[in-house]
């Protein structure tokens, strides 16, 4: 199982918490870089292969994971100017998976990612979704059954489904991206493409953190701590 780490974040929400000089998967989080933490829960889940499309400080990431986490193989594709999360993916088109995992290097989520792949065979997209208590900074996500039916913008209250930035995607998918320049996963396939797509689900553990913002880091801090305590 292929995983493809979105890694090339600024931090920009991150200033006066992260060093500079430092891109925000490698934020440390309980005396490790948080995309360490990513990589491990990964390769648990069953992943031996490992795709990280870096930008900012790529040289950073480069030099901390090399091209190998714990025996598995990893390869860097690395944005010269930047390109959004869709220009970044399909720069790295041919060194994808027919199926692969996409995740975001700035958030954790517990995902059954056997099972994620596996609704592949009922869409060309299935997506991790988290149950929170107030969708408010997150923006909820609407379901039919076992279908995604529409992205919801941030600022409705309350508890809801959120997109937990993990995917199982078909690589045929992203043809539908611009073939150069600048664009987004979501805003330019996910959201206009919904509709036709019909992207399944899966739901996650109820532990979910976006470590671009500092509470969530200091959240994520205190949960790895507790899980690697004797």
């Amino acid at each position: 199982m292929q995983l493809v780490v979105l890694a090339g974040g600024l931090g920009t929400r991150l200033a006066g918490v992260l060093p500079d000089g430092v891109p925000k998967p490698m934020a440390e989080v309980a005396g490790r870089p948080f995309l360490d933490h990513l990589l491990d829960a990964a390769l648990r889940r069953g992943v031996d292969d490992v795709v990280l499309l870096t930008g900012h400080r790529a040289e950073v990431v480069e030099r901390h994971v090399g091209h190998e986490h714990r025996g598995v193989r990893v390869r860097h594709s690395v944005e010269t100017t930047p390109l959004g999360t869709g220009g970044a993916l399909r720069r790295a088109q041919h060194l994808l998976d027919e199926r692969f995992v996409l995740a975001n290097g700035d958030t954790w989520a517990d995902v059954d990612l056997t099972a994620l792949v596996a609704r592949l065979d009922d869409a060309p997209l299935a997506l991790g979704l988290t149950r929170v208590d107030d969708a408010g900074r997150f923006g909820r996500v609407e379901v039919d059954g076992d279908v995604v039916t529409a992205l919801v913008e941030k600022g409705a209250p309350g508890p809801a489904l959120i997109n937990a930035g993990v995917y199982a995607c078909r690589r045929e998918l992203l043809d539908e991206l611009p073939a150069e320049g600048r664009s987004s996963f979501e805003v330019d396939l996910l959201q206009p493409l919904l509709p036709r797509l019909r992207p399944r689900w899966v739901p996650t553990g109820p532990d979910f953190f976006d470590i671009g913002v500092p509470d969530d880091l200091r959240a994520a801090d205190a949960f790895f701590r507790r899980l690697s305590a004797p």
